[in-house]
């Protein structure tokens, strides 16, 4: 049995059912993916995850480290490691988070206008469990109900959930039904931040009772404090695979150049996330380029998580955060750098601009972003384009954590102008795009069926608008459509929508980051940089 959507209330989220909030009607697509048969459907749910994992939220499982409780005893300690954790949340020990935590908790006046914000609840046909105020809902009744005076007063005052392993296991899943893209947050008339508040549920899972996915935790955080990278690329590997990246750069442009490594006192010390080494090696290769044709002073550490930006304890975990944090500016300290320069990685530019500069006293290194220092070089001259070599429709995405939480939104397009006659705008756009739906983890999380939520719910906003900026030109094979996406989540949760719906092979969309754009269009170039290869 399930519960009608529209009756659902956060106090039924430890009701008994199979599935609480079955997905059953979705947002139409537009033009020719609305049409029946052009997209594909979700993966039945196993009974072996069911006898395994709680599948009973929605159908989804995201949490692969939640394991169903086998006995009395290991529900009851569930349940106590939830609200202990609860408790301590709303304490001094969470001093960072505290205040903002207790502002949403208590002043929200439930007037919606986070949910028609949200690409989540608008995309799943506005169920209920993925209203933004549902989940802080949910937390708020388990407080009043065992941390408050009133409590004992019950439903009296909103203290009206049994609290049960399950309806805990829900609400860890449905902390991962968010991409924590605060666009809720931007638009409260109050200034609340559900997104936060969302975050602040996965610490307790993480930091109390030691539950978070293994794609953000072991196979993340905890493998990158022992490799120095969340991917496993360790620096003999990382070493190896830049003598590969300047032997494709040779071949492909005629240019030797050498990736400056471990060089002391060098002005700028560039942090890639290392998924760009191994799955987008053009990246890495375009940033060596301009740098070299601007005459940068730059360098790359070799030092361990010193050649990694990733930052996933951002998503779900305060002591992974500053432990990964902590190292980092290290390794930039340790070569005397003057400043820190992040690629294009958007949870990185919001890990170390924003949130290790709070997580110590001690002396840092400045740590900017690409992006403006990008834009002033091509405003200076710095760079010669031929912007016909991109002579393709090209759309930008805008990255949550560069864009909407840290305000970047011109030197982007700057830089588009110049290179891209033919860029168009996604709508909406700037501080009020959607989500790429992998934010906060999403984008590595493919346990079960969870990409399926990812690329059919998460991702359909941008989906959507990725269709809208193309309309016109979509169905003609020979025109490359091009996606630039300016952050690595990013791009690889636009490349798994793209194989979803198989538009590579149908439509030519393709993608890639900005540097690339750049150097594509630089008449210092003999040949393109890139040359798409479509599939069909």
């Amino acid at each position: 049995m399930s519960i009608q959507n529209k009756d659902l209330r956060p106090k039924d989220i430890s009701k008994p059912a199979d599935i609480l909030s079955p997905i059953l009607t979705l947002e139409k697509l537009p033009g020719v993916y609305g049409e029946e048969g052009m997209e594909p459907g979700f993966k039945e749910v196993k009974d072996s995850w069911k006898e395994k994992y709680c599948t009973s939220l929605d159908g989804i499982v995201g949490i692969d480290t939640f394991e169903k409780p086998k006995t009395k005893e290991e529900e009851e300690q569930l349940v106590k490691g939830f609200l202990s954790g609860l408790e301590k949340l709303f304490t001094d020990c969470n001093k960072g988070s505290l205040e903002p935590l207790q502002l949403t908790m208590e002043y929200c006046a439930k007037c919606n206008t986070c949910s028609e914000a949200c690409h989540i609840f608008e995309s799943s046909g506005q169920q209920e469990i993925y209203r933004p105020i549902f989940r802080i809902d949910v937390l708020r009744k388990i407080y009043k109900k065992h941390f408050s005076s009133s409590g004992s007063l019950g439903s009296f005052v909103g203290a009206d959930i049994d609290v049960t392993w399950e309806g805990i296991a829900r609400l860890g899943e449905l902390a991962y039904r968010c991409n924590l893209c605060r666009r809720c947050a931007q638009v409260c008339p109050l200034g609340l931040d559900n997104g936060m508040v969302t975050r602040e549920i996965r610490k307790i899972f993480s930091m109390e009772m030691g539950i978070a996915p293994a794609p953000i935790h072991s196979k993340g955080s905890m493998l990158q404090l022992k490799t120095g990278s969340s991917t496993g690329l360790s620096k003999p590997a990382f070493l190896d695979t830049l003598e590969f990246i300047e032997e494709d750069i040779e071949e492909k442009t005629g240019r030797k150049i050498k990736f400056p490594i471990d060089k002391e006192g060098a002005d700028i010390m560039l942090f890639h996330n290392a998924g760009e080494f191994i799955a987008w090696p053009d990246n890495p290769a375009a940033f060596a380029i301009l740098f070299d044709e601007a005459g940068l002073d730059w360098t790359l550490s070799s030092e361990i998580i010193g050649y990694d930006s990733v930052n996933y304890g951002i998503w779900y975990d305060d002591a992974q955060a500053k432990k990964i944090a902590m190292k980092q500016l290290d390794a930039a300290k340790e070569l005397g750098v003057k400043r820190v320069v992040m690629g294009e990685c958007g949870h990185a530019h919001k890990a170390m601009m924003l949130t290790a500069d709070r997580m110590t006293t001690e002396e840092k290194v400045p740590v900017e972003s690409w992006l403006p220092i990008m834009a002033e070089m091509v405003r200076e001259g710095k760079f010669s384009f031929d912007p016909s070599r991109n002579n393709f429709p090209v759309t930008l995405h805008d990255p949550c954590n560069i864009v909407r939480q840290m305000g970047i939104v011109t030197p982007q397009r700057e830089i588009l102008q110049a290179v891209a006659p033919m860029f168009r705008e996604m709508a909406p756009c700037g501080v009020e795009n959607y989500c790429c739906g992998g934010g906060s983890g999403f984008a590595i999380m493919n346990s079960c069926n969870f990409s399926d939520f990812r690329n059919k719910v998460s991702s359909r906003k941008k989906w959507e608008q990725i269709l809208n900026a193309f309309s016109e030109e979509l169905e003609d094979k020979s025109l490359i459509k091009y996606i630039c996406a300016p952050c690595s989540n990013c791009k690889g949760t636009i490349r798994d929508i793209l194989h979803f719906y198989d538009a590579s092979n149908k439509f030519n969309v393709q993608y890639s980051g900005l540097v690339e754009l750049m150097v594509n269009a630089l008449t210092s170039m003999d040949r393109p940089f890139f040359e798409f290869q479509p599939e069909w």
